[in-house]
């Protein structure tokens, strides 16, 4: 979704109308996009989740909600279409095809997802976040870069903070991966010295049912600690942060790319294409991050690897730096000028 409201802030600054085509479950998540973009709801499902009877209901729903979107297109004809992949994308792109409308998708991630798989050859540009994106044979796509919100830009290149006083961690894992990390960052944050513990300030980010835990384990360890099940402000924490832990979903490696921060990455294992490791490969290779496989995911070694960025100032400023190196921080204005130039072509 973060991808989706910078492009549609970008947009309507540019003078655009924006409506955003979304399910009931995507609707949950777009408290943050600007007032002046219309969100309408559409039935689609997934085939991924679910029992029998779901699975035998997701394509009538999904056709449903292609009827719905193409006849409101008839309606109301968009300029341009744009995707970003998942199911909740796929009644207003398959409508756009079916009526001939310029569409494009944006993938953020190394690996095209699967309902951008099945777009890629039914659509007129492919704009990719993270480079390189692996792609069917044949299929050319254009580098863009993932763009990111207008809180994170307003942050991008913030200076390193000083380590000469208190020590902050933001640590988050995103609506799947969030319970690998709760089970593994707080007790690795309790295997620091005690002289270390004592002046840290930790922001985790957890499900509701394991915040209890959670804060259990910080208040025994004697670390201050913000456990929340969502921060509105984690453009702030990650400016303010020295580490930031966290999965390696597309959207917080462009933010921290932008931002510019040292980081300790954990790929999701469950992901079927394993996207995440490609997602983390640059900043890897710029030694700007540390990859943790979950596989070798434990509270020892990540304390251990802890231990490395936070004693070492220094090395955690040239980490930072080098997350700036791989950050794309115009990447919504040329994502916006690939719609621009479809809408071109439509008038």
């Amino acid at each position: 979704m973060y991808p989706a409201q910078a492009l549609a802030e970008a947009m309507l600054a540019r003078g655009w109308r924006v409506t955003l085509s979304t399910d009931a479950r995507g609707a949950r998540y777009t408290g943050q996009f600007p007032k002046g973009v219309e969100i309408r709801r559409v039935a689609s499902a997934t085939f991924a989740r679910g029992g029998a009877l779901a699975k035998l209901a997701a394509p009538f729903l999904i056709v449903g909600g292609v009827v719905t979107a193409a006849t409101r297109f008839l309606s109301d004809r968009p300029t341009v279409v744009a995707g970003f992949g998942g199911y909740p994308s796929i009644p207003a792109l398959a409508a756009a095809w079916i009526l001939r409308v310029p569409r494009l998708i944006h993938e953020q991630n190394g690996v095209l997802g699967r309902v951008n798989q099945v777009f890629a050859r039914h659509v007129d540009r492919i704009a990719c976040g993270t480079w390189p994106t692996k792609l069917p044979a044949g299929v050319e796509s254009v580098h863009v870069g993932n763009p990111v919100r207008g809180s994170v830009l307003v942050r991008a290149a913030a200076p390193y903070p000083p380590s000469d006083g208190t020590i902050r961690i933001v640590a988050f894992g995103g609506s799947q991966g969030a319970r690998v990390v709760s089970d593994t960052v707080p007790l690795a944050i309790a295997r620091l010295p005690d002289s270390l513990r004592a002046r840290l300030e930790v922001a985790h980010q957890a499900r509701p049912e394991d915040d209890a835990r959670v804060r259990e384990i910080y208040d025994k360890a004697g670390v201050s600690a913000m456990v929340e099940p969502f921060f509105p402000d984690m453009p702030d924490l990650m400016a303010a942060a020295h580490l930031v832990v966290c999965r390696s979903g597309a959207s917080s490696v462009a933010d921290l790319s932008v931002i510019g921060r040292p980081s300790i990455l954990i790929p999701l294992a469950a992901a079927i294409r394993d996207e995440q490791t490609a997602n983390a490969r640059g900043l890897v290779d710029a030694n700007a991050a540390i990859l943790v496989p979950e596989s070798a995911l434990d509270p020892a070694s990540l304390s251990e690897q802890m231990m490395t960025v936070l004693t070492s100032p220094d090395a955690a400023k040239r980490m930072a730096a080098n997350a700036l190196t791989q950050s794309i921080p115009d990447a919504t204005d040329r994502l916006a000028g690939l719609v621009e130039e479809l809408g071109r072509r439509e008038t």
